[in-house]
């Protein structure tokens, strides 16, 4: 039960996005231009940016949601499905490119705090073929889903059928 009232049958950011019609606007075009706006990452790497972080977060909805985007980005099969489960549990580990983790080990930074990125840390990722507005793209994606993490977490907006285990699909 969310902690304010919300239109039912609405869960994660989709309660509070209609429950505030003045923010709405300015937090979906934030998302676009973060996660579809024309970019040297695919829209993939941004969706498992905001997966990673969301994951970090333990925020259920989000990291479910963009991940599920993420694999289907990547193509939609088991295996791409795998490959976001991995990434969550151990981005180091995980079978992605070495830019990907470098800029995903940038994001789990910010994630912990901005403070935390250092100036190896984006050596690291530059090495590996990230270039300055990649960089900022992650630290930027990464701050921003703190916040929506946040929001959706700080409002108690996952309305989750236990007997299902999963957010219901709209």
């Amino acid at each position: 039960m969310a902690h304010i009232q919300l239109p039912e049958g609405l869960p994660g950011i989709r309660g509070p996005l209609v429950f505030s019609p003045a923010t709405t606007g300015p937090l979906c075009e934030l998302v676009e231009v973060l996660l579809r706006a024309p970019n040297t990452l695919t829209s993939a790497e941004r969706e498992m940016i905001a997966t990673y972080v969301s994951s970090q977060n333990d925020c259920y909805y989000c990291q479910t949601c963009h991940g599920s985007t993420a694999a289907q980005h990547l193509g939609g099969s088991p295996a791409d499905h795998e490959l976001i489960g991995q990434m969550k549990l151990d981005c180091e580990a995980a079978p992605l490119s070495d830019k990907m983790r470098a800029l995903l080990a940038i994001a789990g930074k910010v994630q912990k705090g901005g403070k935390r990125v250092k100036a190896e840390d984006v050596e690291r990722a530059r090495s590996h073929g990230a270039s300055d507005e990649e960089i900022h793209d992650t630290v930027l994606i990464a701050a921003a889903f703190c916040m929506f993490n946040r929001y959706v977490d700080g409002l108690d907006t996952e309305e989750r059928d236990p007997a299902w285990g999963f957010v219901p699909a709209l």
